[in-house]
This record gives structure tokens, sequence and C-alpha cells, in this order.
């Protein structure tokens, strides 16, 4: 009786789907629709998210997607990644602080469900090579680390490093303006204190504490959010080059924030309510 030949490692990798899922950033498409459907009330009942130029995000190649960025524990980078990956079929790699990464549990769930170590290296790779959606904030923790008061003021956008990044990968990138989660976790006051010795960005005192106790901590308002994707922004400058120009970049990088600005001013405007849009 004849003996069958042995599976090799490729063999295996390809029949067994729980040695096959992950793909090189550590994303599973199983633990993102997962995912999805435990997000998808909150996200079509709790916070009802309209968009507003969905078309302005290509439906294949790379690109760089750019936000404001806002709550005590942002609830816009989550509504943002799911409502492209249902609405366009696309999956997209949401680039943040490396502290996320090495928090237990916290850092396996979040690369399982596309992120990514914000580093120019991992972005290019991204958009140049894979021709990925990549979601970068360029206020960092200033954004969601903002105090009520200056809710909806958009910090500087650093040195402008998402431009030259999305110059070199030769990729457009796509604004996005958010409206909504400023109010889903406002922060008070904050505790400087306490997060040097712990050693995280910030630690805040929000008004869900003050309203809902202990359930404050991760419970959000249920505030009406309002995503607008405005015109891409392209580059007449080749990729790959060795240097870009730097004022050209921090010019850039000044005209994208001041557009999301103005789309953030004018959607405040024509907002009727902060829980019914």
């Amino acid at each position: 009786m004849p003996v069958p030949p042995l599976a090799s490692e490729e063999d295996e990798v390809l029949a067994d789907p729980r040695r096959s899922d992950v793909d090189e950033w550590g994303r599973s498409e199983h633990m993102r629709q997962l995912a999805h459907r435990l997000y998808r009330p909150l996200y079509e009942k709790y916070f009802r998210v309209e968009w507003e130029g969905l078309e302005h995000i290509p439906t294949e190649g790379g690109a760089l997607l750019v936000s404001n960025h806002a709550g005590a524990i942002p609830s816009d980078a989550p509504a943002i990644m799911h409502g492209i990956e249902t609405e366009l079929g696309r999956p997209v790699y949401g680039l943040a602080d490396a502290f996320f990464k090495g928090a237990p549990v916290i850092g396996t769930l979040w690369a399982r469900n596309g992120g990514v170590v914000a580093h120019p290296d991992n972005a290019y790779r991204l958009l140049r090579e894979q021709g990925q959606l990549t979601l970068v904030f360029p206020e960092g923790t200033k954004g969601p680390s903002k105090t009520y008061d200056q809710r909806y003021r958009l910090r500087r956008f650093g040195r402008g490093g998402f431009v030259e990044i999305a110059m070199r990968a030769g990729v457009p990138i796509i604004p996005i303006a958010v409206v909504g989660a400023e109010e889903s976790m406002p922060i008070l006051a904050k505790v400087p204190g306490l997060a040097r010795a712990i050693g995280v960005p910030y630690v805040p005192l929000t008004a869900n504490m003050a309203l809902l106790g202990p359930l404050g901590v991760l419970g959000y308002f249920p505030a009406k959010f309002k995503m607008r994707v405005l015109k891409p922004v392209t580059f007449d400058e080749p990729p790959d080059q060795i240097r870009y120009s730097r004022s050209r970049i921090m010019d850039e990088s000044e005209s994208i924030r001041q557009k999301i600005q103005e789309a953030l001013y004018q959607m405040l405007r024509e907002r009727r309510s902060v829980w019914f849009g």
C-alpha cells in the first residue's frame, strides 16, 4: 500500500487558517470581522455615523488618510476604519504611537485590528510597496489630550512628516474632518503628575467620569458623528527622492491642517445639535 507523501510546511500553513490569517503587520482578517460585528451597533445606532465625500477615497492603490483626533480615549479612529472598510471593502491600517504596541493585551488586539507603529519605514511600505489605505493623526497625542474648552481647534501637525512620506511613496493625501468625537468623551482636566509617574502621555478627568462614575472610564456619550472626506491632495514631486524641500513640506502640512480646520468650522456651523446632528 503506497505511503502518502508528507505535507510540506507551506501546505500546512495553507490548510490551517489559524497559521495563515495574521499578516506581517499582525492584522487578522478573522479578528477584524469579529470586531466589525461587535462594533456595528455602536457605529450605526449609538454614534449614528454619517459620511460625506467617500468617493474621494480611491478604490485601489495607496493613499494616506489624515484626520483630526479627539476624545480622551479617541473614538474617531475605530469609526473611520470601520466605515471605510464596510463601505468600500478596503482594509485600513492605522498608524499610532508605539505605546499601544507595548501595552499588554491591548497591544495584541490593536495589531490584530490593523494597528501599526507610526514609523516612516512602516508607512512607506504600506503605501508604496503594498498600496494600502493608511490612517494617521498628525496632531498625535496633542489632539485627544485637549480639554473641552479647546475642542475643534487643531493642534500643529508636527513637522510635516506625513507629507514627506506621501511624497516619497507617490500617493495622495486624503484629509478627513470628524465632528462628534470631541463630545463623546470630553476632558475637563488632566493630572500631569500622575501621567509622568505611570509613563503615559496624559491622565484625563472626563465629563463621562463625573456623570457616570466608574462606567465613565470607558463609556462614551452618544454624540452624533459626521465625517467629511475632502478632495485628495496630490504633489508634483517624483517619488523616492533622497530629500524633499523642507519649506515645501511645512507649507503643504499647514495647508492640509487649514483645510481640515475650515471644514470643521463649516460643519459646526451647520450642526443643529451635538446629539442629533
